[in-house]
């Protein structure tokens, strides 16, 4: 299956607010059709070599190929953290009028 011109960016927040925040600017600025917000994950990691756990908010970002770029530099600028997860995943297919209207939506 061939992929198509649009791409969900995947990116954790310190907060619901600053998931919010994002995500208002995002679908403001036309970079985003459509953010989606789950609050309330639990994420483990490595961070200056000392075990974290913390409470985040996930990011959905539904933009296209075109626009992703933008979409990454606008969280990195906006974000809390000083490395911010965001991570580009291909649409390889879904339903045509959503994606018609996703590109409607960022369109230059």
């Amino acid at each position: 299956m061939s992929k198509t011109d649009c791409q969900l960016i995947y990116s954790t927040t310190s907060s619901v607010e600053e998931a919010n925040s994002i995500g208002i600017t995002l679908v403001q600025e036309r970079l985003a059709a459509c953010v989606n917000i789950l609050p309330g994950m639990q994420s483990i990691y490595k961070w200056q070599d000392q075990l974290e756990t913390s409470q985040e908010a996930v990011l959905l970002v539904k933009t296209t190929t075109d626009r992703s770029r933008e979409v990454i530099e606008r969280i990195e600028t906006l974000h809390s953290y000083d490395c911010p997860a965001v991570i580009v995943l291909d649409i390889a297919a879904g339903s045509l009028s959503y994606l018609n209207w996703l590109r409607d939506q960022v369109g230059e």
